[in-house]
């Protein structure tokens, strides 16, 4: 009897000290299709969001699939059945043909009809498509307008007019379009087109201890800070956003612009007040607030700021958000890592990375010293 007993513990404590326990214990839907689970007394194997009771921790055996549970003589249990796609899964498909709907409408389809076609109540369907996007169906659908304008209006070879590229884009008037094209163009959308043309862009390049910085400016703030090794590379890169622009090089008020910008690099405790022109789609402004609100000397990873984004599951459109970031250390994408605190891909390089972040790390533990 002894034996027994002490056999069992043996079997629990195993369990227990195995990662996928807690897992399995929050039911977290998360680790679905990551690991099964089996339960010897009932015969059957589950998921490891099953809703049904916790079993006792020594009748547990962990798969790495549902095969091989069935191959150890489990059956499916009916309650989460394992054996079919998980809810996550479901709602994958169900928001991934919901955006081709949208992406291929003339006009913004109402929420209650794209849940009708997906076969969901509009309530959930809304829930969902925003926990598996990060975006509201009617963003979503912003978005692909704001997309598919620029493409019109960049397209060298299109023949027709702006107002014909505004309405091929899904709005209904131009009105609606040019209320809000300083926010999804940067300026008008004939100096769009035009590739900036009679649009003033100030900019100056100075050298830091990460090499090369290029500030440029519109007249609605802050439009560009880049990293680099090459000046002349930086300048390009730039002229090549707005090809037809007028680039003027600072003056010497602009270039104390540029050293305030050298100066927050430097000793990061200064910090960095300044105007910023900010372009990008609804979700890309929501990732970038969420970095700004990263103290100087922190890090946050990117399951962190999904989180707090509202959009836990959108891990990979927060990182090509990042990736995406044309203001350097304005917009500190440098403060992300990964979830093991490794540093990630920069867009400026993983070096200039690190040192920002030494830079950070060493004033506040200069502070905390203090």
């Amino acid at each position: 009897m002894v034996k027994t007993l002490t056999k069992k513990a043996q079997l629990a404590a195993n369990t227990i000290n195995d990662p996928r326990w807690s897992l399995m214990a929050m039911r977290n839907t998360e680790a679905d299709g990551s690991f099964y689970y089996s339960v010897r007394t009932t015969g059957v194997y589950c998921r490891p969001s099953c809703p049904a009771r916790l079993a006792r921790a020594e009748n547990i055996n962990f798969y790495p699939t549902r095969e091989e549970a069935e191959k150890a003589g489990f059956r499916p249990c009916k309650r989460c059945q394992p054996d079919r796609p998980s809810l996550a899964e479901q709602h994958a498909v169900k928001v991934t043909q919901a955006c081709r709907i949208i992406e291929e409408a003339e006009t913004v389809p109402v929420l209650e009809d794209l849940a009708k076609r997906v076969g969901v109540s509009p309530y959930h369907f809304h829930r969902v498509f925003k926990q598996v996007t990060g975006l509201t169906p009617r963003q979503y659908a912003a978005a692909q307008r704001e997309r598919r304008v620029r493409n019109e209006l960049g397209y060298s070879g299109a023949g027709g007019t702006v107002a014909d590229a505004i309405f091929d884009a899904g709005y209904n008037s131009n009105s609606r379009f040019y209320e809000k094209s300083n926010k999804v163009l940067g300026m008008t959308p004939s100096n769009y087109r035009a590739g900036g043309t009679d649009t003033e862009i100030r900019f100056a390049i100075g050298e830091s201890s990460l090499g090369s910085i290029l500030v440029a400016q519109s007249q609605r703030g802050i439009c560009a800070i880049l990293l680099g090794g090459d000046p002349d590379q930086l300048a390009r890169d730039l002229q090549d956003s707005f090809p037809r622009a007028n680039l003027i090089g600072g003056d010497e008020d602009f270039e104390l612009l540029v050293a305030k910008v050298v100066g927050f690099i430097e000793a990061p405790g200064i910090g960095l007040d300044l105007p910023l022109d900010v372009r990008g789609t609804a979700f890309q402004q929501r990732v970038w607030q969420a970095l700004r609100e990263i103290p100087v000397g922190q890090t946050a990873s990117y399951i962190d700021i999904a989180k707090r984004i509202g959009s836990p599951k959108a891990v990979r459109a927060v990182a090509q958000a990042c990736a995406a970031n044309a203001l350097a250390v304005a917009i500190p994408c440098h403060r992300v890592v990964r979830n093991d605190g490794a540093l990630s891909g920069y867009r400026w390089g993983v070096e200039r990375k690190r040192a920002l972040l030494q830079k950070e790390e060493g004033r506040h533990a200069h502070e905390a010293t203090g």
